[in-house]
């Protein structure tokens, strides 16, 4: 046999094996569209917000120094030049559990924060009436003024603000707030 022969087939069978240089190789493709899924796919998909020219356009206008979207919400509570001391408080979770939950371990419910449905802020407010107390709850702020304490907190959860409700303790006080958290993957623990 002749090598001249096998010489076509060897070349062939060469550019077959060659890679190309910017050619990836078929192991760093994803074999299907479940591959292609990350950590950010779980839950529901987020919808981008749509871009209002005029929006864009009055920020390009206006003399304000910050944007709106830059300054955190519950911000404009803030004073530092307040003398008044900040009171002392509590956060507690709470949820609600049934006789399966509890006895027959039927449901997904755990002794964790991520399986609680609200958040209760207990604020200790001595020689303080319910009258001289001003409380103002955002989704992820919640202010409390009286005359001698003033509490502006950054809650560690986002809230319905208005859903929550307000107890006022006369023999402790004691001012507790009960807010149903809001959070983004709520529907898992639940």
């Amino acid at each position: 046999m002749n090598c001249s022969e096998f010489l076509p087939n060897i070349n062939q069978l060469a550019n077959l094996l060659k890679q190309d240089e910017g050619d990836s190789s078929d192991d760093d493709q994803p074999v299907n569209a479940t591959a292609k899924l990350g950590p950010a796919s779980i839950g529901p998909v987020k919808q981008k917000a749509p871009t209002n020219k005029a929006h864009s356009d009055a920020k390009k206008d206006s003399k304000d120094i910050w944007d709106v979207d830059e300054v955190e919400e519950g911000a404009e509570f803030e004073d530092l030049d307040d003398p008044r001391p900040q009171p002392e408080y509590d956060i507690v979770y709470k949820q609600a559990i049934t006789t399966e939950d509890m006895f027959l371990q039927m449901g997904n419910k755990n002794p964790t924060t991520s399986s609680c449905e609200d958040m209760v802020v207990k604020i200790n407010l001595p020689n303080t009436k319910k009258s001289d107390v001003d409380l103002n709850v955002t989704d992820k702020f919640l202010d409390i003024r009286s005359p001698k304490f003033k509490l502006g907190l950054h809650l560690p959860h986002p809230v319905d603000s208005k859903t929550g409700s307000a107890k006022w303790d006369a023999d402790k006080e004691l001012l507790i707030i009960t807010l149903r958290m809001k959070r983004e993957f709520d529907f898992i623990n639940q």
